[in-house]
This record gives structure tokens, sequence and C-alpha cells, in this order.
């Protein structure tokens, strides 16, 4: 009864392929908006915000372009720590060397780099596919890994192999380093993580989603029907990596601050493709409901043996996270490979035949 669209007319075709074309839906995406932006940053404690909202925020972004090239395009890839790396790396870099700049261009700025280099190692996917593909990007994972590891002038010579962030202001408002806020980070973070997921989800919706849908599908017929494949690959390579590079750039400006070239080793790109898997392929929501779920997993084993008056182990805990993320992964692979995004799909199409469920 509270979710039907009956009697919403659509008088022109805009507002019939609107991103939110029921009303409810509407509503709660705006109340949803409220209270991240106005009832989270006054109400979570300082703990919630660094150790939980910021970086789901950052693995939700990071999830997001994996989605766009794995979901929608069909182009498997175990580099999203690599260009990570790129875009954190590139971040520093530039703010190290431009100290006026606008952190809202530095971010871009890392954006950019990282989708260059997603472009180059995006070059075997015009002739090789799936196993294959996945090889070549995990060797552009340990060769980035490697080469910020190794090259001091990334870091600027420092002894410990570290990049810290500098302290950078906007709006009157102190950003990044130590003497930012939580508070201020976390709004930082929520903006731009809103502004690229809407962007993510209008370029699926016109035709750059629907050529990497294609390729996706059948890669031979989307050629013959004038898709070029070259074009549309590489496409999803750059836009995707763009997306990892900002989320790296937001990993170590707003909620590490200070990291070493581990912080994005091949682990990281393993958990943001669980989130791909458990959140669903090709969805946008699905990276925020994957990335919610994968970041929230830990904090829970952690708090709830204490709520019952348990002692767990931290080694134990972590080999109860393996265990968790790889049954839910077999269970979706093997039940619905769409997962968290397809789940609530359906329960939505109950609601709207309530109390006649199919």
């Amino acid at each position: 009864m509270l979710y039907r669209e009956a009697g919403q007319f659509k008088s022109d075709y805009a507002s019939d392929q609107a991103i939110f074309p029921i009303a409810q839906d509407r509503w709660f995406m705006a109340i949803a908006l409220l209270v991240a932006f106005v009832v989270i940053p006054y109400t979570f404690d300082e703990y919630m915000l660094q150790a939980v909202m910021i970086p789901f925020l950052i693995f939700a972004l990071a999830t997001i372009g994996l989605n766009l090239l794995l979901g929608y395009c069909g182009q498997l890839s175990l580099g999203t720590g690599g260009f990570m790396a790129v875009g954190g790396y590139s971040a520093y870099k530039f703010a190290i060397a431009f100290p006026e700049m606008n952190m809202i261009v530095v971010f871009a700025l890392s954006g950019l780099c990282a989708a260059f280099v997603g472009i180059m190692f995006g070059v075997p996917s015009l002739r090789i596919k799936g196993f294959y593909l996945a090889v070549a990007t995990l060797a552009a994972q340990f060769f980035l890994q490697w080469l910020f590891n190794k090259v001091a002038w990334f870091y600027n010579y420092n002894s410990s192999g570290t990049i810290t962030a500098p302290p950078r202001e906007m709006f009157g408002y102190m950003v990044t380093g130590p003497e930012a806020t939580a508070e201020v980070r976390y709004i930082l973070t929520l903006s731009i993580v809103v502004v690229m997921a809407l962007v993510a989800k209008n370029l699926v919706r016109g035709h750059i989603g629907r050529s990497w849908m294609a390729i996706r599908d059948m890669d031979i017929a989307a050629e013959i029907i004038g898709i070029r494949p070259m074009q549309t690959k590489l496409s999803a390579f750059a836009i995707s990596s763009f997306y990892c590079g900002v989320a790296g750039a937001l990993m170590v400006f707003t909620w590490l601050g200070s990291v070493e070239t581990e912080a994005f080793s091949i682990n990281e790109s393993f958990q943001v493709l669980f989130m791909v898997i458990i959140g669903g392929l090709g969805s946008i929501l699905g990276s925020f409901l994957g990335a919610a779920f994968i970041t929230s997993v830990p904090i829970l084993l952690t708090n709830l043996p204490q709520a019952f008056g348990l002692e767990m182990a931290i080694d134990l805990q972590k080999h109860f996270e393996v265990m968790i993320f790889g049954s839910l992964i077999i269970f979706f692979l093997i039940v619905e490979p769409l997962g968290f995004a397809r789940l609530w799909q359906i329960t939505k199409e109950k609601l709207r035949l309530w109390p006649f469920p199919y």
C-alpha cells in the first residue's frame, strides 16, 4: 500500500526516464541524503565517522569504479588496489608541488592520472578476456605496488617510505591534516561520493553504458551493430580507474592520513572485488550495499562477542571474516549472482503487488 506507482502518470519522456521515476523512491533518497548530510555528522562520534563511515564511502566509490568495468562492461580486473595507489600518490605529489591548489582539483587530477594508467593496462583487453585479462591486471597491481615502493621520488625521498597528507583548507575549514575534524572530512568525502555516484548512474543509463553492456553480453554482436570494441573497452578502463584513483586519494587525505604502499596491496583489490560480487554486478546501489556489508562485518565481529560477554582473539576474528566472506560469495554466485541489489529489487517488486506477491 505504501509502495505503489498507481496514479503517478508521466507526461513526457524525460520524467519517464528519470533516475527515480517513482515518488516513493525520490522520497526515500531525499531522506537518506538528509540523514547522511545533516544527522550523521552531528550524532555520530569521531570513532564512528573515522573508522566506519569514511572508509565505507571510500570503498563504495572504489566499488563503483570496479563495477563500471566488471559489472557493466564485463572486463575482469584485479588491479583495483594499484589504481587506487596511483590516485593516492598522485594526489600527494600534486598537493606537495602546488600548495595553493584546491583539493577538489587535486582529487580530479589524481583521478586523471589513474585513468591514464588504466588505459595503458587496459590495452590487453583488446586481445584477451576472462582469466587471462585478470592475470594481466594482476600484473599491473604488482608492478604499480613495486614502483611506488622502490622509486623514492614518489614519496619525496622520505626515509620511512610513507606519504603523509599535508594540511589543506577549503572554504575556511581544514579538510586534511591532523587539524581537520572527522566531521569535515566526512562531509567532504560524502559530497564527492554522492556527486560521482550520480555521474556514474547517468553514465550507465546513456549511450556509453549501453555500449559497455553490449560488449559485456556479446562483443562480436556489439561490433557488428557498430559499437567499437577498442574505444568502448578503453573508456571503461579509463572511467573505472578514474573512480578508483579518486578513492585512493580520499583514502590518503580523508581517512588514513599517512600510508605506505602496503595500504594498496592485492588484499584491497580482492576486497573491492568481494564488494562487487556480494553487492551486485551491474548495480550502483549494489556497490553501496556491498561496501556497507564488507566494512561492517569486522566491526560486528569485534563488538558482538563482547556484548555477550565473550572474548575473541583478533586472529580468530580474521579467520571468521574470511569464512563469512567466502561462504557468502559462494552463496551469491550459486543462488543469486546479482547480489544484494537483486534481493532489494525483488523486495520492491513484491511490495508493489502486496498483499498478493508472486
